[in-house]
């Protein structure tokens, strides 16, 4: 079985007040039913009145820390997808708030990887930050930020790296 096939028939929403995003992500998606919302008030609608597999919400534009509130209290998959909200701290926000995974748009390319690992993570009962932190911390993010970028909350990150879920410290 290809790792594809995980995705199909996946319900996803994509939440972006970017059209061209949700037309790129939605045709990279194309195994996935795909629902997609521009602004706020139409993502949290069609979060509180249908279920999804995922979602992929933009931080800024859209309010997207609230409709990660909506989505997690709905046992939805959440993944933070941004660009203008790239940044540590709104990394440590991500997780803290309870999103699934944390995405810079240069990354939207490998869309279709990332959600299988998350799929394949939650599969086997092990945390869906895993396989982002192998993938892009030590790479990624010490490109963008520096190889001190998680100095400033170090305490965060040292109980992030043991596995602890009580993050919200």
């Amino acid at each position: 079985m290809s790792d594809t096939k995980l995705l199909e028939g996946k319900k996803i929403l994509i939440v972006d007040d970017e059209p061209d995003v949700l037309d790129v992500l939605e045709e990279m998606l194309d195994m996935c039913e795909v629902v997609k919302a521009s602004t706020f008030e139409e993502a949290k609608d069609l979060l509180e009145k249908n279920d999804f597999d995922l979602a992929i919400l933009d931080i800024m534009g859209v309010d997207g820390y609230k409709l990660l509130h909506i989505a997690k209290h709905r046992n939805i998959t959440a993944v933070m997808l941004t660009a203008n909200a790239l940044s540590p701290d709104n990394l440590v926000k991500s997780i803290k708030e309870g999103a699934d995974s944390y995405l810079p748009k240069e990354e939207m390319s490998n869309i279709t990887t990332f959600l299988i690992d998350i799929l394949k993570s939650q599969d086997e009962g092990e945390s869906t930050w895993e396989p982002w932190h192998k993938k892009l911390s030590s790479s990624y993010f010490e490109r963008k930020w520096g190889g001190d970028w998680k100095d400033q909350d170090r305490e965060f990150w040292k109980k992030f790296k043991a596995g602890k879920k009580d993050n919200k410290s």
